[in-house]
């Protein structure tokens, strides 16, 4: 026998059935797919997250409520509130000689409520922030100005919008000196920001921005921080001034030597170390899900290779009548298993890497800086799994089939 023989044997088995071998292809075709799709979203959401964060700059340093691990997120940025940050620990911190390097920072709470110019009316987010933000977060005013240093912790009613909220609640109007109500309580707006485009998951441009204080007494009615952002002077003297921090606080907040730390303070490497490993477990998490749809797909590859044996018990007497052996009923039908997971594997690889660039498309419309990405290793692991699964799910067929014997052939009816 050729070694090609087998294959031509396989290509017209499967076709002479072509119902069925659609049926069986398409379960592959839809766990290589779920998988090249898991791994193309999985990989552009994690390059979108990473470089919104390494634009905002590599000389920043986050200060968060809350105890954590060396390489694990604040309990404050799982949701929990916690409130051993405060406006007290911001003056310490822009005192030079404890922080010497620290050139701006800024307090964070957020909140949202209702929105109200006149008869538009619209359920908004705000932050309560220092003047110092517009240095942290190189922002720039589109029109009007931000909050002066005095209007920090003095009360003071005024707010600046983003672009799109300006958008929405004054259409074509020049919003500047303008009063809207935010939960009811009257603000003067005092400017606009550029437009930023979207951040990660979030846009800044939907946001308020209202004095620090004002936000704490006024609106939320709390007395501590949400977060705290510093800059910086330079990259190099990142490393310092974390140790600055964490000894300032430290002292501030009377913690022994032996205490954990209340508080966490973060520069942009390590949060960036931090996303990472995040996301990647949250990505291989999700590709083990749609791996289950692969071994789905080898059950039915296996049931139908099954029904194969039932039906060609003649046909495989017949062969070992003339002469051959097990090992030639067990490559045909390995084959013939092999050739629908490739056939699928192939499929699905093309129909995964579309709906991924469809995906990409909608988000580009939505205005997210997203990025079209296929893992070269999603390739090779849908390609791969689905080849593997072929020889796993059909091997019990075929040794089935080579157990047949000639007597039990003619037997058959």
């Amino acid at each position: 026998m050729k070694l090609s023989d087998p294959i031509k044997i396989s290509y017209r088995t499967l076709t002479a059935s072509k119902l069925r071998f659609f049926l069986t292809v398409l379960g592959v075709v839809i766990g290589v797919a779920s998988v090249i799709l898991v791994m193309a979203i999985g990989a552009s959401a994690q390059k979108l997250v990473l470089s919104q964060i390494e634009n905002v700059g590599s000389n920043l340093v986050a200060i968060l409520p809350g105890a954590s691990e060396e390489k694990g997120p604040p309990a404050s940025a799982l949701g929990i509130v916690t409130t051993s940050l405060t406006y007290d620990d911001l003056k310490a911190l822009r005192e030079r000689r404890n922080v010497p390097h620290l050139d701006a920072v800024s307090g964070y709470v957020t909140g949202t409520g209702t929105t109200e110019f006149q008869s538009t009316s619209l359920e908004s987010s705000f932050q309560g922030v220092s003047p110092d933000l517009i240095q942290i977060e190189n922002i720039r005013i589109a029109s009007g100005r931000f909050f002066f240093p005095e209007e920090e912790m003095d009360l003071s009613r005024v707010m600046v919008l983003g672009a799109t909220q300006a958008k929405e609640l004054f259409a074509n109007r020049n919003p500047i000196g303008e009063t809207v109500t935010l939960k009811k309580i009257p603000f003067k707006v005092i400017g606009v920001l550029e437009e930023r485009g979207s951040s990660g998951f979030s846009n800044p441009d939907v946001l308020l921005y209202v004095p620090l204080g004002t936000a704490q007494k006024l609106l939320l009615g709390i007395n501590y921080l949400n977060s705290a952002r510093a800059k910086i002077d330079d990259a190099i003297n990142i490393e310092r001034s974390v140790a600055d921090i964490n000894i300032l606080l430290r002292k501030r907040h009377d913690m022994k030597d032996n205490e954990e730390s209340d508080f966490s303070v973060r520069s942009t490497a390590a949060a960036l170390d931090i996303l990472t490993t995040i996301t990647d477990v949250l990505k291989y998490f999700l590709l083990a899900i749609a791996s289950i749809s692969l071994l789905v797909g080898g059950v039915g590859i296996m049931n139908s290779m099954l029904i194969s044996v039932s039906q060609r018990v003649r046909e495989v007497g017949l062969r070992k009548a003339v002469g051959a052996q097990k090992i030639h009923i067990i490559a045909q039908f390995l084959i013939e298993a092999s050739f629908i997971t490739i056939a699928g594997g192939i499929i699905g690889i093309l129909f995964g890497v579309l709906v991924a660039y469809l995906v990409s498309l909608i988000l580009i419309s939505l205005e997210y800086d997203w990025q079209f990405l296929v893992p070269l290793s999603s390739l090779l692991i849908g390609f791969s799994v689905s080849f593997i699964i072929g020889i796993v799910f059909g091997l019990y067929p075929a040794i089935k089939a080579s157990r047949i014997s000639p007597m039990e052939a003619l037997r058959y009816e």
